[in-house]
């Protein structure tokens, strides 16, 4: 424990059938100086009690109690107990392949790298065992300068590499020098990474793939009904243009992705209101989605966005003719589709 190069932190609530195989995971790679702070955020299951467990065996694991704070209070009481060279954060109901932290250690040392992005799988679930995996990576590279990183990153941003915590290792010194910490809000993985990314100098990409990152968990943020989803999508939006400016880079292919990335999540807020979950009347769901289609964030959206399936460019029809009753109804068939048939809509989110 002297010589820690890797601190891996987790915040724990509500996974108590997930934590043991992620935390197996974690103790099967093969790099092994690492500490694990696992933040048991008041789970009300058992969660805490097999992190425990696991400490009690493994005298690299530090849990640490508390009151239930939401995750992004949770990483960062770790971040202040942390000693290793490098951060890496890992959520409590996934699981990783056993050469991940070894092989993203050595990126870093090689390259001098402040953040060591890799590959990941989705792997959504649609029965207890069986899944459909979907891969995100791109060919290694590291970035010799600031500009060379900002001017490529919206293809990482495009393959979905740059808004998880997950697939990345963190130059703790980067973290701390620049006082990064997770933002009090949800979905705080974003804004964590835009910060990290904003003025970074020294970046290093792996092709190949290690985190299974599990979708389709009924209780997971991500299957939840948000009723102020489009105010954060709108947020999100906002800071992905500030980050832009901030870059200087204004490029077409850049500008086609912001906004590309802004329409397809604008398409998610109106089935976010029209799936069952939503406790809005009919009429009030067809002014929300009016709102949405007739903003002048959409408006500007659709003039640059260049769908890249034929799927997505039906799907942008009725939002082109600001036609609510069309629009709604896309959004009912989204979501029969997405609590109907989970494998199928994972098929077609993949490949939008």
């Amino acid at each position: 424990m002297n010589d820690i190069k890797i601190s891996v932190i987790m915040p724990v609530y509500n996974v108590e059938n997930y934590i043991r195989n992620c935390l197996d995971s974690l103790i099967a790679q093969s790099f092994s100086q690492w500490e694990l702070i696992a933040v048991d955020d008041g789970s009300p299951d058992r969660s805490g009690k097999i992190c425990d467990e696991y400490a009690a065996k493994d005298s690299r694991i530090t849990v640490i109690h508390k009151e239930n704070g939401g995750a992004p209070s949770a990483r960062n009481t770790a971040i202040e107990r942390a000693r290793g060279e490098y951060l890496y954060f890992m959520d409590s109901d996934d699981w990783a392949e056993p050469e991940m932290l070894k092989d993203m250690y050595d990126k870093a040392k090689q390259t001098d790298a402040q953040l060591v992005v890799a590959g990941y799988y989705i792997d959504t679930y649609y029965s207890d065992t069986d899944f459909y995996s979907q891969s995100q990576s791109l060919p290694s590279r590291d970035f010799k300068s600031r500009r060379e990183f900002r001017e490529y990153a919206y293809k990482m941003f495009d393959e979905n590499l740059l808004y998880t915590p997950w697939n990345k290792l963190f130059q703790r010194k980067y973290i701390m020098d620049n006082n990064i910490r997770f933002k009090n809000t949800f979905w705080d993985d974003f804004p964590f990474n835009l910060d990290v990314i904003r003025d970074i100098e020294r970046v290093a990409l792996i092709q190949k793939r290690y985190y299974h990152f599990m979708r389709a968990r009924s209780d997971s943020e991500t299957a939840k009904y948000r009723s102020d989803m489009y105010e954060k999508r709108e947020q999100e939006h906002g800071w992905m243009l500030s980050l832009y400016r901030h870059w200087g880079i204004d490029d077409e292919e850049s500008r086609e992705m912001i906004f590309r990335r802004y329409i397809e999540r604008v398409i998610g807020c109106i089935e976010n209101v029209t799936n069952s979950a939503c406790t809005l009347s009919e009429r009030e769901k067809s002014e929300q989605i009016g709102k949405m289609i007739n903003s002048s964030s959409t408006r500007e959206a659709l003039k640059y966005a260049k769908p890249k399936s034929a799927l997505m460019k039906l799907m942008l029809v009725p939002v082109r003719m600001k036609s609510v009753f069309l629009t709604k109804l896309e959004g009912k068939f989204i979501s029969r589709v997405k609590s109907g048939n989970v494998k199928l809509f994972a098929k077609l989110k993949a490949n939008r």
